[in-house]
């Protein structure tokens, strides 16, 4: 159960930095080793990626980010004397359940042992019941935040670098506080996409509100897939309520929010949401599809990068130089997840998935010496000798729980003016010690 304030404001410009995470896999150990081995081995990392369907958006730079990891993975074991090849695969997810797994099990056919994604929920849950857990293959999500994932039975098969929403609801209550009023004096009304994301927010916010006096009407949930959204509009605006949290993905909010304008009874400035309606970056527009009476005014947070700090500066940088597509929500977690999971396996001397996972949870948390990315190969040579390391990477000081949960999240605060264009307007920080 979440309560109290589980964050701390952050104004604009100043930020936290640091981060932990990654993720790398590869075929069939070769000599054995452990810790302060001598052990040489191929590591393959399996980037799975939604180049299509609903979240098309977070796929190209999720997938540069992976290989950027690489790189400088590569570079810091050569430099560290390590004889280890690190590569990384990529295959489309198309945003669905089975064709994440139908990608899964393309990359571990073609010899990776560790996985990056997938980014929906749905797609991560299916794929730790039917690949992961199954194949004994640690998966790293860098944006499936649902609940429901800490509480998979997953023997600590499945992790994640992005925050579970369990912080980011509590957070979003925070910001509807700020922005719409005392909740006593506020009440929300909820609606959602029917699945595992959509349901799992809503229902945290929804907790989170009420257990601070905030009043709600529904959840309205409904299916992505439905040909009309007109009733589930009529029921949002029926009540005129101080404020909407709406839950969803750029594809279906395009029509949902069609149906909303339609009703005229709509005001797009009392609308909160999360990551989903707003993948792009700052003085870009709105997703294509969504009307701009859908959006106008609008607000929320999103999972993002701490602004200040070496690493955090120079990544961007990094990231920047390369070309190609633009920072984008939750690279820095694709980035994070690879680099974790050549951590584990120059810890466990060994490309293999069940041995890889068992030193995750030691590479990214304390106690230990910390290591940016920029000190990979010290981070390595550290490893390779038996030491014990806490790698604090770009997108925060994850440290996993005993869930596979990061503890610490930053979360950037996001509008869209009268036009439609993403403004940042500051950032927010959530601890997970201080949101049970």
């Amino acid at each position: 159960m979440m309560r109290g304030k589980a964050t701390h404001w952050i104004i604009a410009g100043a930020l936290a930095a640091a981060v932990a995470a990654g993720l790398a896999g590869c075929g069939g150990s070769e000599e054995g080793g452990g810790a302060g081995g001598e052990a040489a081995f191929d590591l393959k990392v399996g980037s799975l990626v939604p180049l299509t369907g609903g979240l098309a958006s977070f796929g190209p730079p999720g997938r540069k980010a992976a290989d950027l990891a690489t790189d400088v993975g590569q570079k810091a074991l050569d430099n560290a004397g390590l004889d280890v090849n690190f590569t990384v695969e990529h295959a489309d997810t198309q945003t669905e359940p089975q064709a994440a797994i139908q990608a899964a099990r393309k990359v571990l056919a073609g010899g990776a042992t560790c996985l990056d994604g997938a980014y929906t929920s749905a797609e991560t849950i299916a794929l730790g019941n039917s690949v992961a857990v199954p194949q004994r293959v640690p998966l790293i999500a860098p944006s499936s935040s649902a609940p429901a994932l800490s509480a998979l039975d997953d023997d600590d098969f499945v992790w994640r670098t992005s925050a579970s929403d369990a912080l980011g609801a509590v957070a979003l209550a925070n910001l509807v506080e700020r922005e719409a009023g005392a909740p006593a004096e506020t009440t929300v009304a909820l609606a959602a996409r029917d699945d595992a994301y959509g349901e799992g927010f809503i229902e945290q916010f929804k907790t989170a509100w009420v257990e601070r006096g905030g009043g709600i009407t529904g959840p309205v949930l409904y299916d992505p897939s439905q040909a009309s959204f007109n009733s589930e509009a009529g029921q949002m605006v029926s009540d005129d309520p101080d404020a909407y949290v709406i839950i969803d993905f750029p594809e279906t909010y395009a029509r949902f929010g069609a149906a909303l304008v339609r009703t005229g009874q709509f005001h797009p400035d009392r609308m909160f949401s999360n990551n989903g309606i707003a993948p792009g970056a700052e003085g870009e527009k709105a997703p294509d599809g969504i009307p701009a009476p859908a959006i106008a005014g609008s607000r929320g947070h999103r999972p993002w990068t701490p602004a200040a700090g070496e690493a955090v500066e120079a990544f961007d940088e990094l990231y920047r130089s390369a070309g190609g597509p633009a920072r984008h929500t939750y690279d820095a977690q694709s980035f994070d997840a690879v680099v974790l999971c050549l951590l584990a396996a120059v810890a466990a001397g060994s490309n293999e998935g069940a041995q890889i996972k068992e030193k995750l949870r030691e590479v990214s948390a304390p106690p230990g010496r910390k290591f940016s990315y920029l000190e990979l190969a010290d981070a390595l040579r550290a490893l390779a000798d038996g030491q014990d390391i806490d790698y604090e990477g770009v997108s925060g000081p994850v440290n996993f729980d005993e869930r596979g949960d990061p503890t610490v999240a930053t979360f950037q605060v996001w509008s869209y003016d009268e036009g439609g264009t993403l403004e940042v307007a500051g950032e927010i920080e959530a601890n997970a010690d201080e949101s049970r």
